[in-house]
């Protein structure tokens, strides 16, 4: 107490005093005003004014504006890539569509003030510079996720498809270009350089975006998946070679004189491989994890980044390939390439890169397409680059003993552009080779061609649906009883695994335990999903060792969590699926205060103020909306357990407010044969005590499991009963009644199981 007085006073003091010294400072210094022409505002009126234009001013500065843009483009590209993530489509789509929206075809049409004033011209060099900045970063990360260990493993089939899928819609662009060149190329520009650009602009697959469709529908860890991932990466590499060689050829004007830059290209290219990467191996493999990898090991990678983004920048060919090359040089550790990955990812894709895709849609006027002639040219844009790449990689992939469906699955899935067609497409409009027309075509083209890669998946499926073998097939079994369990923290997973065996451990084949782990695509990549899986599953797969119980893994990343389990489930024809449900019912919430380790006992009142409200426990589930829409649309029964430590099921309690809960008894026969478990049922509504057929159920489990069940009627639980026990089972509907009775024993309850009848 005397402490607080004592610092209470100095604070007093030393405010006080000092403000009081600057006060007298003030007055003191007034006086050195005089015979000094000192401009004060005489009324009120102008000091407002004064204000007001201060105001403006700030509005209008361009670090505002600046800041002004990032945050409306941010907003804009998380939502359109939400919407494109909720109906199937990769968010980059969103992301180009928010540019365009943001742009003069849709803003700056309807709204132009409004866009001159966010988006003036004077901005716009300010936002390119920036994008630029997020681009760098980007192709930084492109070149650390390609993994050159697997073109090794299947070099031949990758270089034959992959080179075939660039050399065809290439020559096809260069046709393209004879018949458009008059038309649409800008004067001064040379033919070469046009078609050499329209061919380079067809010929692009998006690396990125097909990795993550891959990933999404669990294809990375199949025999085609590893194919296509490998063609696709060779395609990236010899694209941006082509790409650093036509922009070479651009900029001098003809290939003869592009022949000295491309011999500064292959020198760069040479020191790279042959002294940078051996340096930059040494300090990888000194400085491989979180603990010792510091600032100056981080500014040594980074500002190899930046010189050989300013050294390709220099020779000519862009400072993308740069950061792309400095990317694929960085030593192969995965887990030093995951801890970069992370660093630099976040920042790039979720910050900077939506720049470059709205400063694209401020470039594409989709207004200037107003003659059905120039629809009619960006229809056969659009044709000659679905045949050249689609076709091309399907015919290749064929001719090297592809099926036909991976053949065409193939071709789909290298006929996606996505972010890369963009950037040849800004180096191209930048370079004077693009007109704004071909632009806009160009950039239609990357979004239809990237839009139908998911429907063209589809449809192939659906076609050779006799023999598809989708990523939930290994998990459907014929046992007779069959649980899925679906977890988020490798922690509650093994909780869920344990209560699964307490099910089944002695079926002695008849029943299957499968275990599925979905995440969502955008906190993963390419590079870090493999030990991403085995971190997610070790836990579980440790349990499984120890309890002697085989469980089925399946690992997918996904754009939508719950639809993937309901679809998995059915797919699967489940007889039980558990799931733990999250942070919003439990860790952190009222309700996990009132349900945690805690022994203090609250009022029946104050419990159901806090956790239920006015409107009742039901209606306003702590249940987060996943939970709500797996229980409801599930073809299978539905476990949701409340993780309190679950160890075993030796003792269960199953309180019954309803005559519909006789279905719990079939959960307690299975846990009494093959756990041995004590079960305790309490006749919570008084009704099923006197109920013959549901006594019946009981004498019958009685006579095969003595002593292992019984059904009590009283209302009052003490704590110690409740410490005794190591599960509480109740159904859904007995849940929200158990709430509505205001129990003050709710808050002793043991780990607890709500069960959702099918």
């Amino acid at each position: 107490m005397i402490r607080k007085f004592k610092n209470s006073f100095f604070y007093i003091g030393v405010i006080g005093g000092f403000t009081l010294l600057m006060y007298w400072v003030v007055q003191v210094g007034s006086k050195l005003e005089e015979d000094r022409n000192i401009i004060v505002p005489n009324s009120g009126n102008s000091q407002w004014k004064e204000f007001l234009n201060s105001l403006i001013y700030n509005f209008e500065h361009p670090l505002a504006i600046l800041l002004a843009q990032i945050v409306t483009i941010i907003l804009a590209a998380r939502f359109f890539g939400w919407i494109c993530s909720k109906i199937g489509q990769p968010t980059v789509i969103g992301e180009i569509i928010a540019g365009i929206v943001l742009g003069p075809s849709l803003i700056g049409y309807y709204f132009p003030e409004f866009f001159d004033s966010l988006f003036p011209v004077e901005s716009l060099g300010n936002l390119q510079f920036l994008s630029q900045i997020g681009l760098i970063l980007f192709m930084f990360v492109i070149g650390m996720e390609l993994d050159i260990s697997v073109l090794k493993n299947k070099a031949h089939d990758a270089v034959v498809i992959s080179h075939a899928s660039i050399i065809i819609p290439f020559a096809l662009g260069m046709g393209l270009a004879y018949y458009i060149y008059t038309s649409f190329s800008p004067d001064g520009v040379q033919f070469l350089s046009f078609g050499l650009f329209l061919g380079i602009a067809m010929s692009i697959t998006a690396f990125p975006v097909l990795a993550r469709i891959v990933q999404e529908r669990g294809m990375h860890k199949s025999r085609l998946g590893t194919v296509v991932i490998t063609c696709a990466a060779a395609d990236d590499i010899t694209a941006w070679c082509l790409l650093a060689a036509v922009i070479a050829i651009v900029k001098a004007g003809s290939f003869v004189s592009a022949l000295y830059t491309i011999g500064l290209a292959v020198l760069y290219v040479l020191i790279m491989i042959k002294v940078v990467r051996p340096f930059l191996k040494r300090v990888g493999d000194l400085h491989n994890t979180k603990e010792n990898l510091g600032k100056p090991i981080v500014a040594i990678f980074f500002l190899t980044l930046i010189l050989s983004a300013y050294a390709t920048e220099v020779i000519g060919i862009h400072a993308l390939f740069g950061a792309f090359m400095a990317g694929a040089i960085m030593p192969i550790n995965a887990n030093f390439r995951n801890i970069f990955i992370e660093k630099v990812e976040d920042v790039a894709l979720v910050l900077l890169l939506p720049l470059f895709f709205v400063y694209t849609g401020l470039r594409t006027e989709i207004g200037l397409l107003n003659d059905p002639y120039l629809w009619k040219v960006t229809g056969m844009i659009i044709l000659v680059a679905i045949v050249g790449k689609f076709i091309g990689s399907a015919i290749a992939a064929k001719y090297v003993g592809q099926n036909w469906k991976d053949s065409l699955t193939i071709g789909a899935l290298m006929n996606t552009r996505g972010l890369m067609e963009l950037v040849v497409l800004n180096i191209g409009y930048d370079l004077g080779v693009l007109t704004p027309e071909i632009f806009a075509m160009m950039v239609i083209m990357a979004l239809v061609t990237t839009f139908m890669t998911g429907p063209a998946l589809n449809l192939i499926n659906w076609t050779f649906k006799k023999n598809k073998k989708s990523a939930t097939n290994k998990i459907i079994q014929q046992g007779k009883y069959k649980i899925l369990i679906s977890f988020g923290h490798p922690e509650r997973g093994r909780s869920l695994l344990r209560l699964a065996h307490a099910f089944v451990k002695k079926a002695n084949g008849n029943a299957s335990i499968s275990a599925m782990h979905l995440t969502p695509i955008d906190e993963i990549n390419q590079h870090n999903s493999k030990q991403y899986e085995h971190d997610s599953f070790f836990p579980i797969k440790t349990e499984s060792e120890r309890l002697d119980q085989k469980i089925l893994t399946l690992f997918k990343a996904t754009h939508d969590i719950d639809s993937d389990i309901i679809d998995v489930t059915n797919r699967g024809n489940f007889d039980l699926l558990l799931i733990g449900e999250g942070q919003s019912i439990f860790e952190g919430s009222m309700l996990g205060k009132v349900l945690g380790f805690t022994t203090k006992i609250i009022s029946p009142e104050k419990f159901y103020n806090q956790v239920t409200g006015k409107e009742g426990f039901f209606e306003n589930s702590p249940f987060d909306e996943r939970t709500k829409n797996i229980v409801k649309k599930s073809n299978a029964s539905v476990g949701i357990l409340i993780d309190k430590g679950f160890e075993s099921a030796s003792s269960v309690f199953i309180p019954v407010f309803n005559e519909d809960d006789r279905f719990i008894l079939s959960y307690a026969q299975k846990l009494i044969k093959n756990s041995e478990s004590q079960i305790t049922f309490l006749d919570a509504s008084g009704k099923l005590y006197n109920n013959l057929e549901f006594k019946e159920s009981i004498r019958l489990i009685e006579q095969v499991a003595p002593n292992h069940i019984q059904l009590i009627k009283e209302k009052i639980i003490d704590r110690d009963f409740l410490q005794s026990q190591e599960l509480m089972i109740i159904s859904h509907q007995s849940w929200k009644e158990l709430i509505d009775t205001k129990s003050v024993w709710l808050a002793e309850i043991p780990s607890t199981l709500i069960l959702k009848e099918k």
